[in-house]
């Protein structure tokens, strides 16, 4: 399930929503009228700061020790500007330059002599930066981490050095044929949405990084604000004495955050198909995505789609029995799916063991979702997986990261730390029909993108062209003003 999983290494009031075809009106089955059960374990204290800073408190069983989490609700999804996509990124790495009372070196010698560890990643909705340590060094934790907000401080010889060490990152990363992949897909199946390109941003726009030192002065205003930033403590510590310490730490901190009109994706309504060749011999690999009507983690639509991914692709579908176990055409198989801020994707992505059964997959794959549409659902498999999702993350629930994550990619797409609560109570309101008008509304072939990838000497598909990186779309500019 998508908040139970690792944070992406590659490192989204609401925006305007894609509008959606008329035929996709139905909404997953409602929860009954009644309150909704808690799912989140753990309370949590919540404050909200003057300046608008959100301050989240969750006491865990973990004698001594405690995480800290800086979540800032802007990622990949806010670069809006063209020749500017990856700054979200970039950014997160020049967060770790200093400042004049604490410089990088010094910083960085604080946090180790303490026994604090520290480390931050960026999605396309958000940029999160999280320490753990133990509870005596909270204050300098809370301290070190409110000087660096409000007085980041680089010179532009740093911010280059940086942008070239961002650049060697976004080099490495392509150099895997499944983010490449992934980079292709997001760039065909979208046309004007900043899901469009990738966390890392467009290879050009990185390049062009080195020359952007002003801009990112202005990112910093932009984005870097209290009104867009919330804490979370995890762990052992007296929330009490906390509060204090951050309200101190916090306290004059000052400025909004810009806000910016999100382009709304139209409907596709052809099948979209590419291929990407790759220099070197490598396992075929195919990804099949469809657009959704909402990918929010507090909304029933989430709830289906968190479930639907291992229906059909997961370890007990018979299509995982056909082509993994039986046929043995490919060697892994597995839904695709990521809570997001605004409509994304849901898909299936597979490695075969040759690019000639390409036809027998993509076959085999047409026939489940054939099936499906028709009504046919194995409802016991159904509430087996809805149940196996639930107490799945309820059971990683056994260590600081795994709760302080579960609140971050709760908080990032909705704004509300309570999310899961809603997520489970749709879950278990799922029926069968809903899964069977998914199907018949959405995974369909006019809505639907396919990328194929072969290694050095393999055929791609016939007909499917290959994939050149599209225009970057001129899709606005960031003001205040217009929805966050």
């Amino acid at each position: 399930m998508a908040l139970a999983a690792a944070p992406p290494t590659k490192g989204k009031p609401a925006a305007p929503r894609p509008a959606a075809p008329a035929a996709t009106a139905t909404v997953p089955s409602p929860t009954a009228a009644q309150p909704p059960k808690r799912i989140f374990p753990f309370p949590i204290e919540e404050h909200l700061l003057p300046n608008g800073l959100r301050v989240l408190l969750v006491k865990f069983d973990s004698p001594g020790l405690v995480g800290y989490y800086s979540l800032v609700r802007t990622g990949s999804r806010n670069e809006v500007e063209p020749g500017h996509t990856g700054f979200a990124h970039f950014f997160e790495h020049m967060m770790f330059r200093g400042t004049e009372k604490h410089p990088k070196e010094q910083y960085d010698e604080l946090l180790s002599q303490a026994g604090v560890s520290n480390n931050a990643f960026t999605t396309d909705d958000c940029t999160a930066f999280h320490a753990f340590g133990p509870t005596r060094a909270l204050p300098l934790i809370i301290e070190l981490e409110a000087d660096r907000f409000q007085n980041l401080k680089y010179p532009e010889d740093d911010f280059r050095t940086e942008a070239k060490a961002v650049l060697g990152e976004y080099n490495k990363n392509y150099s895997n044929p499944t983010e490449k992949m992934e980079e292709a897909l997001l760039d065909t199946a979208f046309s004007v949405h900043p899901y469009k390109h990738t966390t890392m941003g467009f290879k050009a726009d990185v390049e062009a990084m080195p020359s952007r030192y002003a801009y990112s002065l202005e990112f910093f205003k932009r984005w870097y604000r209290p009104d867009n930033t919330t804490l979370i403590v995890v762990g052992d510590f007296d929330a009490a004495s906390t509060l204090q310490l951050i309200e101190k730490a916090y306290g004059s901190w000052s400025g909004r955050s810009a806000t910016i009109a999100i382009p709304s994706e139209p409907p596709q309504t052809r099948k979209k198909a590419v291929n990407v060749s790759w220099a070197n011999p490598t396992q075929p690999r195919l990804v099949l995505a469809w657009h959704t009507p909402e990918t929010r983690v507090s909304t029933p639509w989430a709830a289906l789609q968190n479930v639907l991914g291992p229906y059909l692709f997961g370890p007990t579908s018979p299509l995982y029995n056909d082509l993994v176990l039986e046929r043995q055409l490919v060697t892994s198989l597995s839904g695709t799916y990521w809570d997001h801020r605004d409509p994304n994707l849901f898909g299936v992505f597979a490695t075969l063991k040759s690019e000639e059964s390409f036809g027998e997959v993509q076959k085999a794959i047409d026939a489940t979702l054939a099936e499906l549409r028709a009504g046919k659902v194995d409802a016991k498999r159904l509430e087996d997986i809805k149940s196996n999702q639930k107490y799945g993350l309820l059971n990683s629930f056994d260590e600081i990261e795994s709760v302080g994550l579960a609140l971050v990619f709760s908080i990032s797409p909705t704004g509300d730390p309570r999310a899961l609560d809603a997520l489970f109570n749709h879950m278990d309101a799922l029926q069968p029909k809903d899964l069977v008008e998914f199907a018949k509304t959405r995974l369909i072939d006019t809505n639907s993108t396919a990328v194929t990838l072969v290694g050095a000497g393999a055929k791609p598909p016939p007909g499917i062209p290959e994939y050149t990186p599209q225009p970057a779309p001129s899709t606005g500019d960031a003001k205040k003003g217009g929805a966050r």
